[in-house]
């Protein structure tokens, strides 16, 4: 998951020398932090070490990390007012960063490469200093305006990806979970669908921390893969998911602060649980926290590599 590299002590060697506005835009540094679970924990795939938030910049917002509360967007952008100082930027010429540091990729590592953004529901979270439902409902049409905007930046910004050389793409509307079933149909499925039919010759994979309750709407959207959380067995998700949309997850990443038999234990349970299944995807339900033992997560990791049906 997205989070991969945080909890290395290779990566807070990085974060005492730079500021994460830095190790998001300099390629050099996108270059070593996206290696680093490749060369330290051995997994199967690279996930471009970028942010959730750089649409925002395609915007004429800044994003800035001041270390508690999360990103912040300055300006906000609350109200339809607020809409019109909004100006799209040319994804190619504001992210350029980000492509440089695919290329740089590419180059060297010989594992697929997954690419990312955020949803556009949660961009627009941010955007809003989390006070997007209070839009939605006093002024659902200028809401969706904007949901529209950040969609066309966000297809921009993959397509720029893809042409660079990633292998896959995953998007992370980690906020759905705040949305009803018709709002999430509404401001979140409308444009994911935008997405995910805009690249039908890349795979691609939707998370959300609300993908357990929003089955069908995301079987809907017919994505390659569909990364479930934590809060249902995965082979009883299977049974809602056609055999042509692979499934990702699930474990619990809380899981990985338990023992390492108990690990092993858990994830071997996973793994038997969805023996025979063509489309799995072993993996967590949502991202590895900061501070997660390394050696737990390399148990997480071999149980995975070694696992065999007896």
């Amino acid at each position: 998951m997205r989070q991969a590299g945080r909890y290395l002590p290779e990566y807070q060697a990085i974060r005492k020398k730079h500021t994460l506005e830095e190790m998001f835009r300099i390629p050099e540094l996108i270059f070593e932090i996206t290696k680093q679970p490749l060369d330290i924990i051995g997994v199967d795939a690279a996930i471009l070490f970028a942010d959730i938030l750089h649409i925002p910049l395609t915007l004429g917002v800044d994003v800035s990390f001041p270390g508690k509360g999360g990103p912040v967007c300055t300006p906000l952008i609350e109200t339809a007012d607020d809409l019109l100082q909004v100006h799209p930027r040319p994804v190619e010429e504001t992210l350029s960063f980000v492509k440089e540091g695919i290329h740089l990729l590419k180059q060297d590592i010989s594992q697929p490469l997954i690419g990312f953004c955020g949803g556009p529901f949660t961009v627009m979270t941010y955007l809003t200093g989390k006070k997007v439902k209070k839009w939605l409902y006093s002024d659902p049409e200028s809401a969706a305006e904007l949901l529209q905007m950040i969609t066309d930046q966000s297809i921009a910004y993959l397509q720029m990806q893809v042409d660079a050389g990633v292998d896959a793409l995953q998007i992370f509307d980690s906020w759905a979970n705040l949305l009803s079933r018709a709002e999430f149909c509404r401001f979140a499925q409308l444009y994911l669908k935008q997405i995910v039919d805009a690249f039908p010759n890349t795979p691609l994979i939707l998370f959300s921390r609300a993908t357990s309750h929003f089955i069908p709407e995301f079987v809907s959207l017919k994505p390659s893969a569909i990364s479930f959380d934590w809060t249902y067995p995965l082979h009883e998700i299977r049974q809602r998911v056609p055999s042509t949309i692979a499934v990702q997850g699930n474990l619990d990443p809380e899981l990985l602060y338990a023992p390492p038999a108990v690990i092993e234990r858990e994830t071997k349970k996973l793994l038997t649980s969805m023996a025979g299944d063509p489309g799995f995807i072993a993996n967590l339900g949502h991202g590895v926290l900061p501070d997660i033992p390394v050696d737990h997560v390399r148990t997480f990791v071999d149980t995975i590599k070694a696992f065999k049906l007896s």
